[in-house]
């Protein structure tokens, strides 16, 4: 086994050529062993300003966020102030979505754990205001529910906000400074940015989209998402350095750095503890938790999450039994393969663990029930159809809505291919990876229902 200085001098060495070869402007990179922590970027943080990476560089980690909102609910557990399994309405009672019986049913845990079943996709802007939380809630009242409640899992952004609006309600205070105050705070965390006016402080990273017809990317136009889905994960940004201090926090069992109980060992441990299995979706885990990842690699259990913003993002792996955690945060290219490359390393050096591939296409793709899939599947960020053309080849032709319309050209029509039973990947990689397409349930007459790449699209049409 490897050392933390041995594997950091190895990252340190390599991390330029590896971002190069990605087409990565840069990333930041962090590795907490036995108590020590190893820091290192390379590349530019904006390509318009031409400013360097250095290990003080604010990344946004996107819906790693999801995980500090966890913990924030589960402190209000611990203090008694909150029931996991009381419907959301005891604590919030504005909550609706477009289907009031399960609005009235719905708990804080079906929303930790992405299966609340309404469509979660919702990156509606209500303002800059620290009321931007409470307002939001008014505009999900008409989302579709996709399936009851608890009954499978897709991933839901709309109910992390649903989860920042009962943290503002308990503690009387915005979600941001609720953050600060019972995380950033008591953990001791130096460069924290909340949103863009405090970003600025900071050496911060620009997130970089794909440009049409080139490998690679340049400068988003635009630095985040909008405020009312922060405790999603639309704003904030850290270090590596900061990250690493929040995984501490649930190495050590809930402890602060100056042996303060920040989170309970009892809360620390539920959050790990399994909620809903996942189908086989690649870079994803095979299970969720409490707000984490769960991931079955040989040498595991693996916690983590990943986080997606507009041209950034975020990765976090944790192995709680060889105390050892990565953080790798990134500005655009191809992060699943940069990703892949110093996960790969590093946890199998320090922590004895294999990671699982990544998919690939099959030498020889499997065969598939075409009847099953064919058909336009719908969200409220595309409609995706699946089609055959006169070849007998699989596309997936997908059509952007809203913001996502406005970032970067419209997508190029995918070709899939058989890969396992029902699920299917692209033959081609984007940005590194070959995203498995899963088609699950059945619409009554043995059609899927759902298109699920993480989130469950519902099928509209044949």
């Amino acid at each position: 086994m490897s050392t933390l200085s041995e594997i950091g001098t190895w990252v340190q060495e390599n991390l330029a050529e590896l971002i190069a070869a990605d087409h990565v402007p840069a990333a930041s990179v962090g590795i907490l062993a036995g108590g020590e922590v190893f820091t290192t970027a390379a590349g530019v943080l904006n390509k318009n300003t031409g400013v360097g990476a250095d290990v003080d560089s604010v990344f946004q980690i996107g819906s790693i966020t999801k995980t500090w909102t966890t913990t924030l609910v589960m402190q209000l557990v611990d203090e008694g102030l909150l029931d996991l399994d009381a419907p959301v309405r005891d604590t919030v009672p504005a909550f609706a979505i477009a289907d009031v019986d399960a609005a009235r049913a719905i708990t804080t845990r079906q929303l930790l754990s992405h299966v609340g079943g309404f469509e979660g996709d919702l990156f509606i802007d209500t303002g800059v205001g620290d009321d931007c939380v409470e307002k939001y809630l008014a505009v999900i009242a008409d989302a579709p529910q996709l399936f009851a409640p608890g009954e499978r899992f897709s991933y839901n952004n709309a109910a992390f906000v649903v989860l920042g609006r009962i943290i503002e309600v308990l503690r009387d205070k915005p979600f941001d400074r609720a953050l600060r105050e019972h995380l950033a705070n008591p953990l001791q965390l130096t460069h924290v940015a909340t949103d863009a006016s405090e970003a600025i402080r900071f050496r911060a990273a620009l997130g970089h989209i794909p440009a049409e017809g080139s490998d690679v990317p340049v400068p988003a136009p635009v630095w985040s998402l909008v405020r009312s889905n922060a405790p999603a994960g639309s704003m904030l940004a850290m270090t590596a350095r900061d990250l690493l201090g929040f995984a501490r926090m649930h190495i050590d069992g809930g402890k602060g750095p100056d042996g303060t109980q920040v989170l309970s060992a009892e809360s620390v441990n539920a959050m790990q503890e399994r909620q809903v299995e996942l189908p086989d979706l690649g870079v994803l885990g095979n299970a969720w938790g409490l707000g984490w990842e769960i991931f079955d690699w040989d040498g595991g259990p693996v916690i983590g999450h990943d986080g997606g913003t507009i041209g950034q993002s975020a990765f976090l792996r944790i192995v709680p039994g060889a105390d050892v955690a990565v953080v790798v945060l990134t500005n655009g290219g191809s992060p699943i393969s940069l990703y892949t490359t110093l996960m790969t390393k590093i946890l199998g050096e320090l922590a004895d663990v294999t990671m699982r591939p990544l998919p690939a296409p099959p030498v020889t793709p499997v065969d598939v029930n075409l009847e099953r899939i064919l058909g336009t599947y719908s969200s409220s960020v595309s409609d995706s159809t699946v089609r055959l053309d006169d070849d007998g080849k699989i596309w997936l032709e997908r059509t952007m809505k809203g913001i996502f319309a406005e970032l970067g050209p419209a997508p190029e029509p995918v070709e899939l291919v058989g890969w396992n039973g029902d699920s299917l990947v692209p033959a081609r990689p984007d940005r590194g990876m070959h995203m498995p397409h899963a088609f699950v349930g059945d619409d009554g007459s043995g059609r899927a229902l759902y298109l699920h790449t993480g989130r469950a699209d519902r099928r509209v049409s044949a």
